[in-house]
């Protein structure tokens, strides 16, 4: 008989049920495949109750050192997501001589070196799969599939409960506001959903990403990221009408040895393989220079997709597939200045009478070297596509406007995929 390999498991919520229930149902596929029967022997959850009615074969305690301190127990696999207790338990089961299995997006992006180099330290693995895009492959497709390839550039949606309510948006004119409520009656939104549509669970995946293709640090920052609340339907609407579809974009691009790094709601041309990634789903658009384009797409959360991805790491951890540990190259790359990126822009002028006031806007745009693609004017509202320019002239334009019109204008920004 094959060996069996003992699993601990740290959290039994959606993803943690989703694991013990695909290993249970496959159990014999995932044996013949990986050469070795898995057993998760120990979890650990709040609700022990709760997790004996749903799993009475494994020993489901509260406490965290039941796995670490196991020396039958191989494997760690942590599902409890956020900083604290996750950081302590995944560093304390690798100084013990544990692999570790994570789907922790947080947790690496801001502590990620760290974890790498313990590992690296103790000659341990720690595999991530389930971090970004749920069940979709991706980390697998840049440590492996692409490992001979230079990348330039990632571009992702990666967070569903986002992708949904901008789905919802376009599909017919409902505010973000309903789309959100709707969002959460269907389990798409959590009841407090700011990690979501602030756009910061996007931006700490696209920093995994980014410390994989490119070697940046594991190190997110908040101050390039922007979700989707200020999207409003009419935004929506003449994003429709010239052609596009808003979508949360996450883009990490590569210049020479300069990164830039944005999360934040972009027109995408309506005729592109990304603007038709609807509802809750993921998708991941890589440009390298050996395979050119790929994509990846599926599903981006959920209980059994993200297992899918946990139990796609565990099994290679079972046939002993070894892969270097993902340090990041701080000293070659370097995020390149926010007001240094050019980008095309979308920009909407809302006063009252402003339809009378474009050729002071044109002026304006044309004192900045900013020439305007598209112009729209209706309802008070003045709508432009510009031609790629600076993000610093951009915004001194901007900026210019402003003090131009007053308290009366509202200005609502977002920028075009290249």
């Amino acid at each position: 008989m094959p060996e069996k390999l003992y699993i601990g498991m740290a959290g039994f919520g959606t993803v943690g049920r989703g694991v013990y229930t695909v290993l249970k149902r496959n159990a014999e596929i995932i044996e013949r495949r990986s050469g070795h029967a898995l057993e998760i022997k120990t979890i650990v959850c709040r609700d022990i109750k709760k997790a004996h009615d749903f799993a009475n074969e494994a020993n489901i305690v509260n406490d965290l050192n039941a796995i670490i301190d196991d020396p039958e127990i191989s494997i760690a696999v942590e599902v409890m997501g956020g900083i604290k207790p996750a950081k302590s338990f995944i560093l304390n089961a690798i100084r013990n001589g544990k692999d570790v299995v994570t789907a922790n997006k947080a947790l690496l992006a801001t502590h990620g070196d760290e974890i790498f180099r313990e590992a690296q330290k103790h000659n341990r693995r720690v595999y991530f799969e389930a971090s970004v895009a749920g069940g979709i492959p991706i980390i697998k497709a840049l440590r492996e599939g692409l490992a001979a390839n230079q990348i330039f550039e990632i571009t992702g949606i990666l967070n569903g409960t986002c992708n949904y309510i901008l789905s919802s948006m376009h599909q017919s004119p409902v505010s973000f506001e309903d789309a959100l409520k709707e969002a959460q009656k269907l389990g798409y939104a959590e009841a407090d959903p700011t990690f979501d549509i602030e756009g910061l669970d996007t931006g700490h995946k696209l920093t995994i990403l980014s410390a994989l293709a490119f070697g940046t640090p594991y190190q997110f920052d908040s101050s390039r990221v922007c979700g989707i609340t200020s999207v409003s339907s009419t935004d929506v609407k003449y994003a429709q009408k010239f052609g596009f579809v808003i979508k949360l974009l996450a883009i990490a691009r590569k210049n020479k040895d300069n990164i830039s790094f944005s999360v934040s709601p972009t027109l995408v041309p309506e005729n592109t393989f990304l603007a038709h990634v609807n509802a809750a789903m993921n998708a991941v658009e890589i440009k390298s220079d050996a395979l050119g384009t790929s994509f990846y797409y599926g599903a981006g959360a959920g209980g059994e997709p993200t297992a899918s991805a946990v139990l796609a790491d565990l099994v290679d951890l079972a046939r002993g597939n070894q892969v270097s540990m993902p340090l990041s190259e701080a000293n070659s790359v370097a995020l390149m200045p926010i007001d240094a990126v050019n980008d095309k822009n979308y920009i909407r002028l809302h006063a009252p009478l402003i339809n009378e006031k474009a050729g002071l806007v044109e002026q304006i745009f044309k004192q900045f070297d900013i020439r305007i693609d598209k112009e729209m004017s209706e309802e008070n509202n003045l709508v432009f596509i510009t031609h790629e320019c600076s993000e610093n002239r951009f915004s001194s334009a901007l900026d210019r406007i402003r003090r131009s019109f007053g308290e009366t204008i509202a200005i609502h920004v977002m920028k075009i995929k290249k």
